[in-house]
């Protein structure tokens, strides 16, 4: 039995949702999380969790809210020693054998402070250890976020990056990986039906829902935790059954940029219109992949995006082919690789490349 200590990032639902899909396929292993917010919310009904704030991103009206971010942030660093003495003293009691972060600041830098293992695994390390092509619009996000990432999330010795997409690697502790999809998602099998699966988690984003109500299809709703209909448009509370199977069953889905969604919706087949945050750069470099790899496309704004669908859905049989073509599960190189580095504490070496 290991012993893993396992930093959380808490903001939303979907670091905490990969992290529980590991500490589920381990059950002969000890789990001791450090979280916040929803993350640890999720986790805490299931394993133990220390509660630990973490650098954090505020948003408004489908933006990045700098000013609160940067107020936010001041905050956390502000108690940043006190809180990283109380994750070592933790260290001290729990005595993990390893540690994993999923875009977490404390463990990493605690780890690295005492010579702990420490595995990084999240998707927001494609930005610093793979290269893109990046537009010329989203080069000083890319160069702002990037820099945040290094500085505030990469203290790991080694690094899963989990990606619905491929980009050269450029860092020789890494391995680039396919989605991990959660046991659920793969036990609902999918299915093509006529409705939109309509999902985003900023509700200050005007005029969506007049957006919505354009299509001439239904849309199930979710993110607003709402259960009521108007016109075409159904809200629906998030239930983890329900929402699956809306998902499995749509026609293609409008979403942000985040990148567990895009994941299971291309695990079903489905075609994608993404809304990035602005300035969220993580999520513009998604939908720019969506659109580069002809899953779907990158929506900038509301008009141009109602000007666009009734040549994508012109398109769905297309995208959907495209989409089939490529692998989004990953979970087997995902729990192999993490095998490997629970028994040897670091992951395995990369063969050399073959010469003829």
């Amino acid at each position: 039995m290991a012993r893993i200590l396992y930093g959380v990032h808490g903001t939303a639902n979907g670091h905490a949702i990969r992290a529980l899909t590991i500490a589920r396929h381990y059950p002969e292993h000890k789990f001791l999380f450090v979280s916040h917010a929803e993350g640890a919310a999720l986790l805490s009904r299931e394993f133990p969790v220390a509660n630990h704030s973490n650098p954090d991103t505020r948003f408004r009206a489908q933006r990045v809210d700098t000013v609160a971010t940067v107020l936010s942030n001041l905050r956390f660093f502000l108690r940043q020693n006190t809180q990283l003495r109380s994750v070592l003293k933790l260290i001290d009691t729990f005595k993990p054998d390893i540690a994993i972060s999923d875009y977490e600041f404390l463990v990493p830098l605690a780890s690295h402070h005492i010579g702990l293992p420490c595995l990084s695994l999240d998707h927001q390390h494609v930005i610093t250890l793979c290269s893109h092509s990046v537009p010329d619009n989203q080069i000083v996000s890319s160069l702002m976020t990037g820099f945040a990432v290094r500085f505030l999330f990469s203290k790991a010795s080694h690094f899963i990056v989990t990606s619905f997409f491929q980009a050269p690697l450029k860092h020789k502790n890494a391995r680039l990986v396919p989605p991990l999809l959660r046991d659920s998602v793969l036990k609902t099998e999918p299915e093509d039906g006529n409705h939109v699966l309509a999902y985003q988690s900023t509700s200050t984003f005007d005029r969506f829902f007049s957006f919505l109500k354009m299509l001439n299809r239904p849309v199930k709703v979710y993110g607003f935790h709402s259960d009521h209909t108007e016109g075409n448009l159904q809200f629906k509370r998030h239930s983890e059954h329900g929402f699956l199977e809306d998902l499995a069953s749509c026609s293609y889905v409008i979403c942000g940029g985040g990148h567990t969604l895009i994941s299971e919706a291309l695990h079903y087949g489905k075609p994608i219109i993404s809304f990035p945050i602005a300035n969220a750069f993580e999520q513009y470099l998604n939908a720019i992949y969506i659109d580069r790899l002809g899953y779907g496309f990158l929506a900038r704004d509301l008009d141009s995006a109602l000007g666009k669908i009734t040549a994508f859905e012109g398109r769905l049989n297309l995208l959907r082919a495209n989409i089939k073509r490529e692998n989004f599960n990953g979970n087997a190189e995902v729990f192999s690789l993490l095998d490997y580095f629970i028994r040897e504490k670091k992951l395995p070496a990369v063969p050399p490349l073959s010469r003829p």
